[in-house]
């Protein structure tokens, strides 16, 4: 089996959605012969012709407009938004339109888009380039949210959103593109929408995270087995909706909490789940749940994204908080 970063693992999504389906199309700012920003569609036009993988202007609220249309004629769109900041531009077509056609048409019509976007923290991007608006998108009705952690998932959650009937947005952490690299199949598979991977499993503290936190919750999670607590992580996967079954079993199994997401602490994803576990399964706590996040401000410029985002030693510590409590 291939080791593959996880924009090769992008890539071979597409490349095997674009062969078994004629009605799948890419578009997106300099997608086309130059392969996209970060080369995740490096080589499609080549093998699959202009029509089919196609470059657009420099015009977001385009790409959604043509992407909507697209889907109401049957095809299934797979738009590139070049980086999840420029969201703002297209977000009457993505939430107004796309979320609710649905609905709106009384499910007699189906909306098969899949928006593509880099976001995230660590590469040091200008302004607007690594925002993490997840929660904003998350909190619109008809949107599922999914977000991948590593290369296998990222090619099975990719296949899966495509073929799904309603729209998704799936955001790819530039911090994750050419990180490490794990094994990924040759040809199709498929990971689940809106389920919830139990990436470690643990005893004493439930470590829920997604994205590139995920990652970091790994890395704290060996250092802490160095001291005789052992991590239970939890990888979400698809933010929207969330998969409350399996957060609220590994609650009842550790009793105790830290939620970790890389995005501002205000509302937003981690939010979501303290809600959900306050609600559903409060009694099994043996300590306050812990909460682990970037400070509410801007974005920082790329000199200060080290001391902003939230790292290891940070889900380190509110771990031990926690088990400590």
């Amino acid at each position: 089996m291939a080791q593959k970063t996880m924009i090769q693992a992008i890539t071979d999504a597409l490349a095997v959605e674009l062969e078994k389906d004629p009605n799948v199309l890419i578009f997106g700012e300099d997608v086309g012969n130059n392969g996209g920003v970060f080369r995740a569609t490096e080589g499609l036009q080549a093998k699959f012709g202009e029509d089919r993988v196609m470059d657009a202007p420099l015009a977001e609220s385009g790409i959604g407009g043509m992407a909507f249309g697209l889907a109401l004629e049957g095809y299934r769109p797979v738009p590139e938004i070049q980086f999840f900041g420029f969201i703002f531009e297209v977000m009457d077509e993505v939430v107004a339109q796309m979320a609710r056609t649905r609905y709106r048409m009384g499910g007699t019509r189906h909306m098969p888009i899949t928006i593509r976007a880099p976001f995230g923290g660590g590469v040091h991007t200008p302004e607007l380039h690594a925002d993490n608006l997840e929660g904003l998108i998350a909190q619109s009705p008809g949107i599922r949210v999914v977000i991948p952690s590593n290369p296998y998932d990222a090619k099975g959650l990719l296949i899966s959103a495509i073929r799904d009937n309603d729209p998704v947005v799936f955001l790819e952490h530039m911090k994750l593109y050419r990180s490490f690299r794990e094994e990924v199949p040759e040809g199709e598979y498929t990971v689940p929408l809106d389920k919830a991977a139990v990436t470690r499993e643990g005893k004493d503290v439930s470590v829920i995270t997604y994205g590139a936190m995920v990652r970091e919750a790994i890395k704290a999670a060996e250092k802490l087995e160095a001291e005789g607590i052992s991590v239970e992580i939890i990888d979400l996967r698809t933010v929207a909706p969330l998969d409350v079954e399996t957060i609220i079993a590994s609650v009842e199994k550790t009793g105790r909490v830290v939620v970790v997401q890389e995005a501002q602490r205000q509302a937003g994803v981690a939010a979501q789940v303290v809600s959900e576990i306050s609600e559903r399964a409060v009694l099994s706590l043996e300590a306050p749940i812990g909460r682990v996040s970037a400070p509410d401000t801007i974005f920082p410029f790329g000199q200060a994204e080290n001391v902003w985002l939230p790292n290891a030693s940070d889900i380190e510590a509110k771990v031990k908080e926690v088990y400590e409590f």
